[in-house]
């Protein structure tokens, strides 16, 4: 008997120290639009371990891809409403709480992909992202290259006036409409997963995509000319939303953004690769892969789309072009 007093506290002892582990753990959602075997899903659920791993377990995050958290709006508002804490979008979605970034989504707005790279260690993206923070309440941990952005066709495409009446499926994004509206082909904004069906029917002539992306959804069936107009050298941003942000201690913060920028680097590079391959894979199942004069392209954008229309600064464009 005299020994039951001691043993009962050592239980309790055990017991509350379980709980207290129990609590310490935090479980996060981390969203977004992209399919389970991009490098933006596979490179998403290696930071979660990570970020598991770094923090000794206090944080864990389940990645929900494909859109099972909603469409890329939902999880956007979802960072405001406590719905998830971690997202993977665009800038064009930023920019609808801070106008000025997205003018990184401005046409040849960056050359390449090194170019978009450079742009993340820059000043100027400090100075963006920094807005978008204040702006959103919300915080971008880093900036992930996607792929730049080539027109398909059922005809040759040499020059910009060659896409004058095309019928041509764009996101109804302004930015993405800027070039195709600037060289005058009729823009319709068709869902997604209706495109292939939309380009095989004649519904639309022409579509505009990152080239692993007209590989995995098969558009090279439907579409026999790839002109590598590269109008835009698209991204994505990793961001945590405020509630989660003021929660973590300065050495988690740290954490995050790390695995996050090195998330980025490992999924960017895996695109980057598979670009490169692609050329080559299309040409050998006798796709007609062209270059065009960019330059052209992008003249006509600067002469027919100003900055002011969708709230860009020209200043920010020009800090942008000066990144070597």
């Amino acid at each position: 008997m005299k020994n039951t007093l001691p043993y009962r506290a050592l239980l309790a002892a055990v017991a509350l120290s379980a709980c207290t582990g129990a609590f310490a753990q935090t479980k996060l959602k981390w969203a977004h639009v992209y399919e389970t075997s991009e490098p933006f899903h596979t490179e998403s659920v290696w930071a979660a371990e990570e970020i598991k791993k770094r923090t000794n377990g206090r944080y864990t995050a389940d990645v929900y891809p494909a859109s099972q958290l909603g469409k890329e709006n939902d999880i956007n508002q979802g960072l405001t409403l406590g719905t998830v804490d971690m997202i993977i979008s665009g800038s064009s979605f930023a920019a609808k709480a801070f106008p000025r970034i997205g003018v990184t989504y401005y046409p040849y707005i960056f050359r390449n992909p090194e170019h978009l790279i450079a742009y993340t260690k820059s000043d100027i993206y400090k100075e963006l992202t920094a807005g978008y923070n204040k702006a959103s309440g919300n915080t971008i941990l880093a900036t992930t290259y996607y792929g730049t952005r080539h027109t398909t066709s059922n005809k040759p495409i040499t020059k910009c006036d060659d896409l004058k009446g095309l019928k041509m499926r764009v996101p109804d994004v302004p930015a993405y409409l800027a070039m195709p509206r600037a060289c005058g082909a009729n823009t319709s904004p068709i869902a997604f997963a209706e495109v292939y069906l939309a380009l095989q029917n004649g519904t639309v002539e022409a579509q505009e995509n990152p080239l692993p992306t007209i590989e995995a959804k098969k558009f090279f069936e439907v579409q026999k000319n790839i002109v590598l107009t590269g109008h835009i050298v698209d991204h994505l941003n990793t961001v945590v939303s405020g509630a989660l942000w003021k929660k973590l201690s300065d050495e988690d913060k740290k954490i995050f953004q790390q695995v996050a920028q090195e998330a980025s680097e490992r999924a960017g590079k895996i695109v980057i690769a598979r670009e490169k391959e692609l050329v080559e894979t299309f040409r050998a199942k006798k796709i007609t892969v062209a270059e065009v004069d960019t330059n052209e392209f992008r003249d006509r954008v600067l002469k027919t789309v100003p900055f002011e229309t969708y709230g860009y600064q020209k200043a920010d464009w020009e800090k942008v072009q000066a990144i070597k």
